[in-house]
């Protein structure tokens, strides 16, 4: 498989958080609207933030959030919906895929951006033309706690290690934007695998081996070798491209899945498992690799119900939906620049509840 760069930015040092909640009428808009805006990663000259919009009203087909920066602040990069920026008030617009939100239903997008100076949260916020009135109240949770202190253990931290194909570590660059927006203090990512260029410094290590199969390293009994070296507490796994791009069945790859869960739980009785539905394929080759891929990811949620245990839990992670390999892909296969933040956008709010 190939092998591809992207550039992203910044680094995770802080997290805050905040909630406008506020109710309203009119024809052109839901009745109600609760907004959550969360900064998750903070550094100098630029930050992440995260935005949920909850619909208390009536269903809407699409949506529109409108804001203004009490600062000067810019969006410099957005997924999950498109943005435009007139000085100061911003726009968000649903994405092709999350534009309806039903009655107590949410949809959510996240941004990096600039500031300077300073960067307070939008007092206000007015979805399809209505103007939630709520204030917005900042609440202390989930600070990043800083750097362990010369007494803290080092075990504090969440050995995490991403485990798969090309997907995974050539370069791999959603697994860069998911730690940036991670506690540093909380996680270490690990593996065999050096990290790739991805255009900051970022913890790398992984075990995203290039044209493997998972089939193949079921049967030949490659991961037990990797989890002694790495010693992980979670295992992100996005694995299975290349065997049903070899025409493999759902259940030769779910008997490998299943080979793999033991040896995970083998070296870590209490490993926590994190599953994806894979991203869908289409390489100009293989006019049947999407409906494989349909397949085997329909078949993942009751397989790891069936394994999932409350000591080694089995989380399942939906990748494929709302990811189109015309635009997030480069060849069909590989996640370019817009794939890669929505990979990481979807393993996160997993990745948070396992280090929590």
């Amino acid at each position: 498989m190939q092998r591809r760069k992207a550039a992203v930015l910044g680094l995770v040092t802080a997290l805050l958080s905040a909630t406008a909640v506020a109710t309203a009428t009119s024809a052109n808009a839901a009745a109600g609207c609760a907004v959550k805006y969360t900064v998750s990663s903070q550094w100098p000259g630029g930050f992440g933030a995260a935005v949920d919009v909850t619909n208390l009203g009536d269903p809407v087909s699409s949506w529109s959030l409108m804001f203004t920066f009490p600062a000067g602040q810019t969006i410099t990069q957005l997924w999950n919906g498109s943005v435009t920026q007139s000085g100061s008030t911003v726009t968000v617009k649903n994405a092709g895929w999350n534009g309806a939100i039903a009655t107590n239903g949410k949809a959510s997008f996240g941004f990096n951006g600039s500031w300077t100076g300073s960067n307070p949260i939008p007092a206000s916020f007015t979805l399809n033309g209505v103007t939630c009135t709520g204030g917005v109240v900042p609440t202390p949770t989930d600070v990043d706690p800083g750097p362990p202190s010369p007494s803290s253990s080092a075990t504090t931290k969440k050995k995490i290690m991403a485990l798969g194909d090309s997907i995974t570590g050539s370069p791999g660059c959603w697994r860069a934007l998911l730690w940036q927006q991670l506690p540093a203090a909380r996680v270490d990512f690990v593996g065999t695998l050096p990290g790739d260029g991805c255009g900051f410094p970022y913890d790398g290590e992984h075990e995203g081996h290039g044209g493997y199969l998972v089939t193949n390293v079921a049967s030949q009994n490659m991961l037990p070798a990797w989890l002694s070296a790495s010693g992980p507490d979670v295992v992100l796994m996005h694995f299975g491209t290349n065997d049903a791009w070899s025409n493999l069945s759902t259940t030769t790859i779910l008997n490998a899945y299943t080979t793999l869960v033991g040896q995970m739980r083998a070296a870590n009785p209490k490993m926590l498992i994190i599953v994806a539905q894979i991203i869908p394929l289409n390489p100009s080759t293989c006019t049947d690799c999407g409906q494989r891929v349909v397949n085997l990811n329909a078949a993942i949620p009751a397989w790891a119900a069936s394994l999932s245990t409350a000591t080694s839990p089995i989380t399942v992670v939906d990748q494929w939906t709302g990811f189109t390999t015309s635009t997030d892909t480069y060849d069909g296969v590989h996640p370019n620049d817009a794939g890669n933040v929505k990979i990481a956008a979807r393993w996160l709010p997993a990745v948070q509840a396992a280090i929590a």
